[in-house]
């Protein structure tokens, strides 16, 4: 199996002393330059979370198709869109479209969503839930009536006095091997089991919304496992990708140790409550290179998972994150069994060793 790393961003923006990212246009930009960096050092992925009514990157689609234009070989795609939110017809138009420029590059993180700071904040789009449904009922509908779009199948009924006969009409563009390439965002054991029996890649994340007690890392792995039991019994022919997500904080240099020294320095996992339950956060991996490396190489998870992806302190900017980039996938990454596409990672990693 080999084993792809890619970057995160969830492109904050702040007007604050420290800041590097100060207005939404600089998040964006520096989103794409980032994503160029990233494919110069050899890393395998540009990812981009979702948010709404938050000073973070939202719409997604016009970002990812410039970073398609303005790179050739990364993979890019999301982790996660909040199917709450979207009209699952428009969608499937934009991630074709996206795909296309990108030369079928995209990778469609989905979910039901998470906590927000609007109150309903997917009814003021205009989308509630019929009666008698749940957000996350509204959320796997959509997800449901998006992948038959990206698939080809008839989504209206044509206008005879235009098209001559009566059939059903897909959208278009349509996009070529986009519908194996979509994952869904999971929380649970029984959610990944859901992802599984519909055909869906899974995506892990650094929270989980459920807790038996064991660390992070075998929890998450317990449900890589669950999810690959049941992909095995429902018959699918292809085989499914998984990805997780790590805070991955290297401290080299004194501005490291500035931003990072001490952080949950006993590298324990977080419990707190999310929507009702107890739900657990995986502890972030901040230290010296080899130490990281070797506490990688431990994670059961990320041992499991074909992907892992890297969360980017994001309004340090681009040079910061790409030499950090460059750091992981010199000195940490190698360790936990991942090796670089291309030769340009030698030469980037040689460069932020000289820069540092």
């Amino acid at each position: 199996m080999k084993k792809r790393i890619g970057f995160l961003s969830f492109g904050h923006w702040q007007d604050a002393p420290g800041s590097r990212t100060r207005t939404a246009a600089e998040a964006l930009n520096q989103t794409i330059e980032l994503a160029e960096a990233a494919e110069r050092i050899g890393i395998d992925g540009a990812f981009v979370r979702v948010h709404h009514f938050a000073r973070q990157l939202a719409s997604p689609f016009p970002l990812l198709a410039a970073i398609g234009a303005r790179t050739e070989r990364i993979e890019i795609g999301t982790a996660v869109i909040d199917m709450r939110y979207e009209n699952p017809l428009y969608m499937a138009e934009e991630a074709a479209a996206a795909d296309l420029i990108a030369g079928g590059r995209l990778q469609l993180g989905l979910s039901r969503g998470s906590p927000e700071p609007a109150l309903n904040g997917a009814h003021a789009f205009g989308y509630v839930p019929p009666e008698g449904e749940t957000d996350a009922d509204s959320a796997r509908a959509k997800t449901a009536y998006f992948r038959e779009a990206i698939a080809g199948h008839g989504v209206v009924e044509s206008d005879q006095a235009h098209t001559g006969g009566s059939f059903m009409l897909p959208i278009q563009p349509q996009s070529p091997g986009l519908a194996d390439r979509i994952w869904w965002g999971s929380g649970t054991r029984e959610t990944a089991r859901w992802a599984a029996a519909q055909g869906m890649n899974l995506q892990g994340s650094t929270l989980l919304s459920e807790d038996t007690g064991v660390p992070f890392g075998e929890l998450q792995a317990e449900q890589i496992d669950t999810f690959r039991d049941a992909w095995i019994a429902a018959g699918w022919e292809r085989e499914p990708r998984v990805s997780v997500s790590r805070s991955v904080l290297p401290i080299v240099t004194d501005e490291d140790r500035r931003y990072f020294g001490g952080r949950n320095a006993d590298g324990s996992d977080q419990l707190g409550r999310l929507e009702g339950t107890i739900a657990r956060f995986g502890r972030g991996y901040t230290g010296e290179p080899d130490v990281l490396a070797e506490d990688l190489a431990k994670d059961p998870a990320v041992q499991m998972a074909d992907t892992v992806l890297l969360t980017v302190p994001n309004q340090l900017g681009v040079e910061y994150c790409a030499t950090m980039l460059a750091t992981i996938a010199s000195h940490i990454a190698p360790a936990f069994g991942w090796s670089p596409a291309v030769k340009a990672v030698q030469d980037a990693a040689s460069s932020s060793e000289v820069s540092r």
